[in-house]
């Protein structure tokens, strides 16, 4: 009787489920799973149960994805969770106020992962920004507001999307930059000298404008203290480090009030709270959706790796994260290097078998991603990262960590799409990885950025590393660098890094301002690493250059159509440098070697090597005879290796190619690049 009465009344439920067009994810026999909705005509009153409001309003999905996550601390706290946990977040623009914080005590377990995705064929966004409205039209060309929270000080913004757009800033000048005058002083407070009219005193009594500087690898972004306009100088807020001073270095001014002359600037005035905007032509106030980040971050996991405990087994999928802005101290930014130490809109420290899957980041004011220290066995795979402030994806951390439990290795990069980067910190990169072991950075398409495309490696020289066995593969990287910062790979790695791969990637267009725009780029101590079977074409600089390092193998590999050089080496050691064999060499312009070949810690043999402009050519400063008469290349030959079309860079072999004789190998790029299979959604539950 009980059991007829309990089906009945599971028929009578169904039916009043399907009655209000929702129908739950049902959990097997054996497992007591749980499915939650957020939505924006939710209400964190309800049971968050329904995909979307029953007809009476009385029940539904939630609001906001902060009380989904405490509905599922709350059944797992009661030990009614056996097994997996979803939420489905419907199609709408959530605003946080806080950054979304996981806890060891939100992990989930293996084979029960805590999910939290996007409803299938919609698509969340979930936005560390506000909503600014109340415009009004101050002259016949902008627009004006008065923001409370900016004129208390509590808020302050560097960046404005309009429809989804990113705007300008008001910035001097409008395109290209000034230049300074010789070099900004070594002693503090840092000076320099700028050209007339470059500056103006009276912005400094508004306390609001920021100068961003470009030299060699770096960028500054700093106030201005003091300003003489009778000698055209002016003082930067905060300190600078020798390898930031370049001669007549490039610079720009943002945020000044006179700068604002431009459609699609804005100008933020702090003092008064005033928001400026010169409209684009036929935007109105009553039909633009405007919004300013406050958060830096908009999601953190938050595991206590020095404790042992982490988070684990929590998933992200097809979501969209965006609007997060960028911290400046008071006395500014500058640059060591990559901008690494800029955080991420998506950050994780102690994670431990997390994913972040076919999520979009885009509309950043820092790097999208961040897996630091302690995070282990964790995917980011399938993932859009654009129009991002700094750079894509770090890995690890600029420490070398002693405790296990504190190290980071065992992630996964992979079939991501990085570009347009770098628009606020010029010197990120498309995947950064650190401190960091056994890592697997492949298939991924990066490019459009001002600087390196992957940088692996955190230790100048041959000190203590964790940084090993990492695997880069079947990346495509291209226009790297594009004429803003110098010095700089489609891939860069730096120290002693044994069971590191480079192998099967695509790198072409590195184009740097003045000196190292590199295609494959072992800066200092970089040892151990087999670079093979990658195609590198079009490098500014050279297609292939260590700076210095020990036995490295280079082979297999094509270099084609350097500008400057073709092949660089840096500093002579005592050591064997590397060795380069079986790999084809194709240039039109430019020396075959560049920098310095002085010594003969090198090996270099069954190498294939070609001038197509049919000029002759010199091995440093050797004839091809004298060369061999050194031991180098004695097996290689001058020949054409008669790709099919390399001056539409098909770089295939045709028949009878002599590459045969040295024993290269066909390289195969059709792998190259993210994969189809990890841009597909998930079915409807």
């Amino acid at each position: 009787m009980m059991r007829k009465n309990g089906l009945k009344m599971g028929v009578l439920l169904i039916a009043v489920w399907l009655m209000n067009g929702v129908m739950p994810a049902m959990p097997s026999a054996k497992e007591s799973g749980a499915v939650f909705y957020v939505a924006p005509n939710g209400s964190d009153h309800w049971s968050g149960t329904l995909k979307q409001p029953n007809r009476d309003q009385t029940d539904g999905p939630f609001a906001t994805l902060y009380t989904a996550q405490q509905a599922i601390r709350k059944i797992k706290a009661e030990a009614r969770l056996n097994g997996p946990a979803t939420v489905y977040i419907r199609e709408g623009l959530y605003l946080l106020e806080n950054p979304l914080v996981f806890t060891p005590e939100d992990s989930g377990t293996d084979g029960r992962p805590i999910t939290f995705a996007a409803y299938p064929g919609e698509e969340p966004v979930i936005s560390g920004g506000r909503l600014i409205t109340g415009f009004e039209l101050k002259e016949p060309n902008a627009w004006s507001v008065v923001i409370p929270s900016v004129k208390d000080g509590q808020w302050i913004f560097r960046q404005l999307f309009v429809n989804d757009e990113r705007r300008q800033r008001s910035r001097s000048p409008n395109s290209g930059y000034y230049h300074m005058i010789g070099k900004i002083s070594e002693k503090e407070p840092h000076t320099f000298q700028f050209r007339e009219g470059d500056i103006r005193k009276e912005w400094l009594e508004r306390g609001d404008v920021e100068l961003i500087g470009l030299a060699n690898w770096t960028d500054i972004r700093m106030p201005l203290t003091a300003v003489d306009e009778t000698a055209h100088t002016a003082v930067l807020a905060g300190k600078i480090g020798d390898f930031m001073r370049e001669n007549n270095e490039r610079y720009w001014i943002e945020n000044n009030p006179d700068g604002l002359d431009k459609p699609g600037e804005w100008y933020l005035d702090r003092r008064s709270g005033v928001l400026t905007y010169l409209p684009l032509p036929g935007e109105k106030p009553e039909a633009v959706r405007v919004i300013a980040p406050h958060l830096q971050q908009v999601v953190r996991l938050e595991g206590r790796p020095t404790e042992g405990k982490f988070v684990e087994q929590v998933r992200f999928q097809d979501l969209t994260f965006c609007h997060t802005d960028w911290p400046l101290p008071p006395k500014g930014y500058a640059d060591m290097q990559a901008s690494h130490d800029i955080p991420a809109a998506f950050y994780a420290v102690g994670a431990v078998s997390c994913a972040v899957e076919r999520c979009r980041f885009i509309h950043l004011g820092n790097y999208a991603v961040e897996f630091a220290q302690g995070c282990k066995e964790n995917r980011i795979v399938g993932n859009e990262m654009s129009d991002l402030g700094a750079g894509g994806v770090k890995i690890g951390e600029g420490e070398v960590r002693k405790d296990e439990a504190r190290q980071s290795y065992g992630n996964r990069v992979t079939d991501n799409h990085i570009y347009d980067i770098g628009i606020v910190f010029p010197a990120a990169v498309g995947v950064w990885v650190g401190q960091s072991s056994y890592n697997h950075i492949t298939h991924n398409h990066i490019h459009d950025t001002y600087y390196t495309g992957i940088s692996v490696g955190w230790t100048w020289g041959y000190g203590e590393t964790n940084t090993h066995h990492n695997r880069i593969e079947y990346n495509h990287v291209h226009h790297i660098g594009r004429g803003v910062l110098s010095d700089m790979g489609g891939i860069y790695t730096l120290g002693v890094q044994p069971g590191t791969v480079i192998r099967n990637n695509l790198f072409h267009d590195v184009n740097s301002y003045d000196y190292g725009g590199w295609g494959i780029y072992p800066d200092e101590g970089s040892t151990n690493i087999l670079i093979e079977n990658n195609v590198v074409y079009r490098t500014k600089s050279a297609g292939f250059h260590q700076h210095y390092g020990k036995e490295n193998i280079v082979r297999n590999n094509i270099f084609a159509f350097g500008k400057d050089n073709q092949l660089m080496r840096t500093r002579m050691e005592k050591h064997l440098s590397f060795t380069f064999e079986r790999n084809l060499v194709y240039w039109k312009e430019g020396k075959l070697l560049g920098s310095n070949w002085t010594d003969d810690q090198y090996k270099m043999d069954d190498n294939l090597y070609w001038n197509a402009s049919g000029e002759n050519f010199l091995f440093a400063k050797w004839s091809w005879t004298d060369w061999q008469k050194r031991g180098q290349d004695l097996h290689s030959l001058i020949a054409d290796p008669l790709f099919k079309n390399p001056d539409k860079y098909d770089f295939s072999l045709r028949s009878g190619s002599p590459a045969r004789l040295i024993g290269f190998q066909p390289i195969d790029l059709r792998d190259v690049g993210p994969r189809k299979e990890f841009a597909v959604k998930p079915s409807a539950p």
